[in-house]
């Protein structure tokens, strides 16, 4: 989800009563962006034109009233860390 309006209408249309909802996105950089989706191409999980559309995306992530985890170089427990202590 790469744009506000998008988070915005799922979030109204979720009960929220009772529950702390938090908004997390989680974001690198634009070489490592590269290089998971080069790993996914080589495996045919998605086609090649997928790169620029996601590279010219990443600005768009900066923007959102979400917080951001940073993924760069960091283990799948260290994110799960960092999402937890949010």
């Amino acid at each position: 989800m790469h744009e506000q309006n998008i988070i915005d209408t799922i979030l109204a249309s979720i009960d929220q009563t009772n529950c702390d909802t938090k908004v997390i996105s989680l974001v690198c950089n634009q070489a490592t962006l590269r290089e998971r989706l080069e790993k996914d191409i080589q495996l045919g999980i998605r086609t090649s034109d997928v790169v620029e559309r996601s590279v010219e995306r990443l600005p768009l992530y900066e923007k959102l009233k979400t917080q951001k985890v940073y993924t760069d170089g960091k283990s799948v427990s260290q994110i799960v860390s960092e999402i937890e202590m949010l």
